[in-house]
């Protein structure tokens, strides 16, 4: 069984890639496995937070081990991760048993959409630094080979995109993976009624993205401090021809 992390940030295409993989019938998917973990080691008060207590697992060396070792009826195990819940307790020798993949997204359409959710913001918060430090954790430490996608480009070309993640990753392309049904699906974690309304009527990718969004004042401010984080990790992404 092949197990890919996909390691990115809040508002970044991460639930589309994870309907786009749960698509797959070779797949089994797990939405953001540390959230719970994150939530009760930080006390953050995240929508939806006791729910998510409630119905997940909080101890993150069983998250873990299950993520290292744990068996699944299928020949792919996606799992949907959130760079900024790998805070102090949580392990990361875990990801030395995956295939670790980096989706990124330019800090401004991160920051235009987290802001329709949530009215408090902060650099932790949408997960850049974060991303760059497990990135070099992946390349540094464990001295393996970390996949780099940008969300912009697979909304510009969804089947050249994907094709050329699968090859990276080592799996087979399905163009299973350009459409899915709407609604909510099992996998999705307590937190999705907040998050997800906009992947739950979806059927598919969304049109190409357009012009940067003009973010100002303190959103302006987070954008200049988490763009070269976007900018490092862009310099490694997957070419994709988009014309």
């Amino acid at each position: 069984m092949i197990r890919i992390a996909m390691w990115s940030g809040p508002r970044n295409l991460s639930t589309a890639m994870m309907r786009s993989f749960g698509a797959r019938r070779d797949t089994t998917c797990i939405d953001e496995p540390f959230y719970a973990a994150f939530l009760d080691k930080t006390c953050t008060d995240h929508p939806l937070r006791e729910e998510t207590l409630a119905a997940h697992e909080r101890d993150p060396d069983v998250v873990a081990s299950d993520l290292a070792f744990g068996t699944r009826d299928a020949d792919v195990f996606y799992q949907k991760h959130m760079t900024h819940h790998m805070v102090p307790g949580v392990p990361k020798e875990w990801m030395g048993h995956v295939v670790n993949v980096f989706l990124i997204r330019h800090p401004a359409r991160v920051l235009a959409s987290y802001a329709k959710k949530r009215t408090a913001v902060t650099l932790d918060d949408i997960g850049f630094t974060q991303q760059t430090e497990l990135f070099a954790y992946v390349t540094e430490a464990l001295r393996q080979k970390a996949v780099v996608i940008d969300s912009d480009d697979i909304l510009r070309a969804p089947k050249e995109a994907l094709s050329l993640l699968c090859s990276e990753i080592g799996i087979p392309y399905a163009d299973d993976m350009l459409s899915w049904k709407k609604g909510p699906r099992p996998e999705d974690g307590a937190w999705a009624p907040h998050w997800y309304d906009g992947v739950w009527q979806s059927t598919g990718f969304g049109e190409p993205p357009g012009p940067l969004p003009d973010v100002q004042g303190t959103l302006g401010d987070l954008c200049a401090k988490a763009l070269p984080h976007y900018k490092k990790l862009k310099a490694q992404a997957i070419p994709v021809d988009c014309d």
